[in-house]
C-alpha cells in the first residue's frame, strides 16, 4: 500500500474517482485502448494528459478477496466491451 502506480502508456485521464466505493484511474490512449488501475488513490484529474510512466496515484490498501496487503487490478480494453487479455 502507498506505492506509486504508473501509467503504462501516455494518454488522457478520462476518469479519476470512486466506483463502487473503490478508487480508480482510467487513461484513454490515442489508439483507442483504455487502461484502468484499481484501487488507486488518484493524484491526477480527468482531462489531464499523462506520459508513459507518470504517477497516476498511490496503491490503496487491500480489500476483501485480496490475499496481500494490497492488490493492483489492471485492465485494458478497446471500445466499451472488448477487454484485452
Amino acid at each position: 500500500p502507498g506505492q506509486p502506480v504508473l501509467a503504462a502508456r501516455g494518454g488522457t485521464v478520462v476518469f479519476s474517482g470512486a466506483v463502487g466505493g473503490r478508487p480508480l484511474v482510467s487513461v484513454q490512449h490515442d489508439d483507442g485502448l483504455r487502461t484502468t488501475y484499481e484501487p488507486v488513490a488518484p493524484a491526477v484529474t480527468a482531462g489531464q494528459v499523462v506520459s508513459a510512466g507518470a504517477v497516476l496515484g498511490s496503491l490503496a490498501p487491500g480489500h476483501p478477496g485480496c490475499p496481500d496487503a494490497a492488490c493492483l487490478h489492471w485492465g485494458a480494453r478497446r471500445d466499451r466491451t472488448v477487454y484485452v487479455d
